[in-house]
């Protein structure tokens, strides 16, 4: 059972990085035809796409009574997201901050996780507050599209060569759309098989729902952020990198538990309200400083967010 499950674990890997790489293609191209930033991008198709495993799960998690999966799983991805993986892009190469990121992106990543965490004080997601979140997230999405598309943003081709011109010629939109499916076929198989093999292993050793959720599941649901700003940074796509993860942690908190509570109320535990949501709390207020001083996240700064998430998963675990 060990030795599949590793094997398992490996295959999926393969094929995150696969779908990484044609899902930022797609994505990239699709920018180029319409006319909108790499930004809006990110926390939209690349976002939603790369939060699709976090939704299955946590659908999947809280039908079957398991309400700590699904919690730790969004809670812990969004601590993996602005800790391991923008730490590792940012070692990779420093990310310029856009403008819109500190005064849009930030806030409403921020002001998601306040919501969330006032929300969950009465220990319960219901049905009600479910489409809230929903609302909230179409709005947001029609905000920043239609802000991209005023302000006529210019939009760089993202290290596709590729001219604007043939596009609109030759190219058939079906083609980037294709890309687009292929690439998050990818993240969803490849993240089924990581998630469920290390989920055999870990609850082969004994360990509790919640650290699997926090740990486990969540760093695994986070390898297509990971994967995609990894291959976004070496590209040197990195508007793309940190519109990813901050417009991931928005859909995992708006659109995950969002729909997962209208199918089915979530209910926290109040060890991860107190301990767990505080985390991710401090480490998105945490992020402001490095985004707003010199307006990048240089390498130093990625080696704090990366030693934070260390000692957080220590603590977790211990």
């Amino acid at each position: 059972m060990p030795l599949s499950n590793t094997i398992l674990l490996l295959v999926g890997l393969v094929t995150l990085i696969i779908g990484g790489d044609l899902l930022v293609r797609g994505a990239s191209r699709i920018a180029l035809r319409f006319k909108i930033s790499p930004l809006v991008v990110g926390v939209t198709i690349v976002a939603f796409g790369t939060s699709a495993p976090e939704l299955l799960i946590s659908v999947q998690a809280a039908l079957t009574g398991s309400p700590d999966i699904t919690m730790g799983n969004v809670i812990g991805s969004n601590i993996c997201n602005l800790a391991l993986v923008l730490g590792i892009t940012s070692l990779i190469a420093p990310i310029p901050v856009n403008s819109d990121s500190i005064k849009i992106d930030w806030p409403m990543t921020m002001g998601s996780s306040l919501l969330l965490y006032f929300v969950v004080r009465e220990g319960l997601v219901d049905n009600y507050e479910g489409v809230v979140f929903l609302v909230i997230l179409v709005l947001y999405v029609i905000f920043i599209i239609r802000r991209s598309r005023k302000n006529n943003i210019a939009i760089e081709s993202l290290g596709i060569e590729v001219s604007e011109d043939s596009i609109n010629k030759s190219s058939k939109i079906w083609k980037e759309l294709g890309l687009i499916a292929i690439g998050g076929a990818g993240l969803y198989y490849g993240s089924d098989w990581f998630v469920n093999s290390a989920k055999d292993l870990a609850i082969y050793l004994g360990v509790s729902e919640r650290i699997v959720g926090i740990t486990v599941v969540a760093l695994g649901t986070s390898l297509p952020e990971l994967v995609t700003s990894i291959v976004a940074a070496f590209k040197k796509e990195t508007d793309l990198a940190l519109g990813n993860l901050m417009g991931s942690n928005i859909f995992n908190i708006l659109s995950i538990l969002g729909i997962t509570s209208i199918i089915e109320e979530i209910v926290v535990s109040s060890v991860i309200l107190n301990s767990d949501m505080i985390w991710m709390l401090a480490i998105t207020l945490v992020l402001f400083p490095f985004m707003a001083f010199n307006k990048k996240i240089d390498r130093y700064e990625g080696l704090i967010l990366l030693a934070v998430y260390v000692y957080y998963t220590i603590n977790v675990i211990m």
